[in-house]
């Protein structure tokens, strides 16, 4: 079956200033913040989320994830994700983006509905945590019942296009009660048939490039990070690849 959906939502996935200003330029309706994406992107800085939130008019949503790994979150660190969750909403945040799992692999719904209860009058995303849960069903109905807003999802697999007929089953069960916005693997090449062939409406891109570092005196011996050579290369959002992909979306089949 082939959907058409003439205005489709980019979301595009920023860890700087300069990235959210590029995102904003390509056409992109809204920005995700991070910091460390090279690790799925953790809560980013008060000062980030402030120099970004006055350098866009796009609508801003915060990543809430107080450390890399996976999503199970003792006492402390949930304390650390409302408080944080209350900075975005004083920062002039529109919405922030989470995930809670327990040890089984099963959405926190509880906890899930407490952080929703916070952060209105904000959206609210359940990140790609929802791909680690053990059974993506039924991982929609709970984070459903928890009241969240839209869901990021791959459809379980590495990339969106692999996942592309668990999204279209997802947006079937979803029947318009949350936002299925497919996320991971999304170019300018596939981003249209990939919402021909599952209906969604928002899709998330990261359309990340590496530039090299602009220091002259480089010290190869040492690497400050357990991945070498990150000193040494930055990664930014092009304003032509963004607008790339929204031209490649505004093309209806």
């Amino acid at each position: 079956m082939i959907y058409n959906h003439p205005q489709v939502l980019v979301e595009v996935c920023v860890d700087s200033v300069a990235s959210a200003r590029a995102a904003e330029r390509g056409g992109a309706a809204r920005v995700e913040l991070c910091s460390s994406l090279i690790e799925g992107g953790i809560t980013p800085s008060a000062g980030l989320i402030e120099m970004t939130r006055a350098a866009v008019s796009v609508a801003l949503h915060v990543m809430i994830r107080p450390r890399a790994g996976d999503f199970y979150y003792d006492g402390e660190e949930f304390e650390i994700m409302q408080r944080d969750i209350a900075l975005a909403q004083r920062l002039g945040a529109n919405g922030v983006v989470f995930g809670i799992l327990n040890v089984e692999g099963n959405v926190d719904i509880a906890r899930t509905r407490q952080l929703v209860d916070l952060a209105r009058p904000l959206a609210v995303t359940f990140h790609r945590a929802f791909d680690m849960t053990a059974d993506l069903f039924r991982a929609l109905d709970d984070v459903s019942a928890a009241g969240v807003d839209r869901v990021l999802t791959s459809g379980g697999e590495p990339t969106s296009p692999q996942g592309r007929e668990t999204i279209l089953q997802l947006v079937k069960q979803a029947r318009g009660r949350i936002v299925i916005m497919p996320g991971s693997g999304i170019q300018p090449e596939n981003a249209r048939s990939l919402v021909d062939q599952t209906g969604a409406t928002e899709v998330h891109v990261g359309l990340r490039s590496a530039i090299p570092s602009p220091m002259r005196h480089r010290n190869p011996r040492v690497a400050m990070g357990s991945v070498e050579g990150r000193e040494y290369q930055c990664f930014v959002v092009l304003e032509e690849q963004v607008r790339k992909l929204c031209r490649a979306l505004m093309h209806e089949h």
